[in-house]
């Protein structure tokens, strides 16, 4: 064999190593029933859940738990999935910035007994810009 071709062989070799390795760390978008579901079957893989905040009736989130004072890696929180099941999470960092405004919260983790044990949180947070603001707006030339 030429060194071209044995140079091209391993290049596809160490490609196809790459791309294994990513999709075994792939997660997937699920709600808190297949994450329970998951977690009951020994599935120990992380998973991803969209939820929303519970909020009372001054749109205040409800069922927040962190004291920086006792502990400032404990954060724990009620998160309702895009099925309306309501599930306690646990998340073992500081509470993130802006957290009690965001609109919608994605989490990664697992199930471990009852609680969702996150390992990452994002938020969308509401939009800094108002429709009012918005068709006010000109561009300028």
């Amino acid at each position: 064999m030429k060194k071209a071709h044995i140079l091209i062989i391993a290049i596809i070799a160490v490609a196809v190593a790459i791309i294994l390795s990513t999709t075994a760390d792939a997660s997937v978008y699920v709600g808190f029933s297949e994450a329970r579901q998951r977690a009951a079957e020994g599935n120990t893989t992380k998973v991803h859940v969209v939820g929303r905040l519970p909020r009372d009736g001054q749109n205040k989130p409800v069922g927040l738990q962190y004291d920086p004072m006792v502990d400032p890696n404990y954060f724990a929180f009620t998160l309702v999935d895009s099925t309306q099941i309501a599930q306690r999470v646990v998340y073992n960092n500081p509470k993130p910035q802006d957290f009690d405004t965001s609109e919608q919260v994605v989490i990664t983790g697992a199930m471990r007994g009852d609680v969702f044990m996150a390992d990452n949180i994002l938020l969308k947070c509401p939009s800094k810009y108002v429709k009012k603001d918005l068709e006010g707006a000109t561009a300028a030339n």
